[in-house]
């Protein structure tokens, strides 16, 4: 099952959920674009407000009310899986990620199925610009020959004794950014939402490191083609100018409003 955990409140881009310069609110071109992977049974909006909830259901979707009190969208996804006992295998997508791929999601999930070992999956791809391997803001990851993760972290890993540009050129590639797209094993699931912070987890930021600090596995898989969340109004904008290119006639869209 696909859970995406959508909260109302957000700091940099206010109410973005319901934003709808493309005639759509960004939560239903989310949900429209997680219902096109093979493998889950279904998409599940776990929401903390009424105006989500109305909306989910008002273009058709599927809705529940989950705590206001749950303290990050894992919370909310654990919280669904509570309700659903008969359901192996959950899916993470972020509610402002609204070109996520089937692909990609179709992906974290076979991982799960096909190693019984692992808890927990999550995806990456290739970092070759040295600003962005650099910028706090991207979270880097590194894992071994078997696709396991080692670690996460917003620091440059793993750290050049001596920085050399064809690093960022190399076959095979030499950094790797996380992209936040999860799958969980519903008992394992159950687990991580009670577990408290781990001493990583908080100095990094990172909630995914209290499954490494736990001993458990996470797999990670490669994306030639990621996409990333909607955090700002350069971000909404620049997706709301690409989908009008994509939707208009002429195949040119016009500026949008941000009013």
């Amino acid at each position: 099952m696909i859970v995406i955990p959508a909260r109302l409140a957000s700091t940099r881009l206010p109410r973005k959920l319901l934003l709808r310069e493309t005639g759509k609110t960004l939560i239903q071109h989310t949900y429209e674009a997680a219902s096109k992977a093979a493998r889950p049974s279904g998409v599940i909006v776990a929401t903390d407000h009424e105006e989500i909830f109305r909306e989910v259901e008002l273009f058709g979707g599927r809705a529940v009310m989950t705590s206001p009190e749950c303290a990050s969208g894992t919370d909310r996804v654990a919280e669904v899986a509570r309700q659903l006992p008969d359901v192996n295998l959950f899916v993470n997508v972020q509610g402002d990620e609204p070109e996520i791929s089937g692909e990609s999601i179709d992906l974290v999930a076979r991982m799960l199925e096909e190693n019984p070992q692992a808890v927990m999956s999550t995806l990456a791809t290739t970092l070759r610009g040295r600003e962005q391997f650099e910028d706090p803001a991207c979270v880097k990851v590194v894992f071994d020959r078997r696709g396991r993760a080692m670690y996460f972290s917003r620091s440059p890993i793993p750290h050049p004794r001596q920085w050399d540009d064809a690093l960022l050129t190399a076959t095979p590639p030499s950094f790797f950014q996380h992209v936040g797209l999860y799958a969980y094993r519903r008992e394992f699931l159950l687990q991580l939402a009670d577990m408290p912070p781990s001493q990583m987890e908080k100095i990094e930021k990172l909630e995914q490191l209290r499954v490494l600090e736990a001993g458990r596995e996470i797999l990670v898989g490669v994306v030639n083609d990621p996409t990333f969340g909607i955090d700002t109004p350069d971000d909404y904008r620049k997706f709301v100018e690409k989908w009008q290119t994509r939707n208009s006639p002429s195949g040119v869209g016009n500026s949008p409003s941000m009013e």
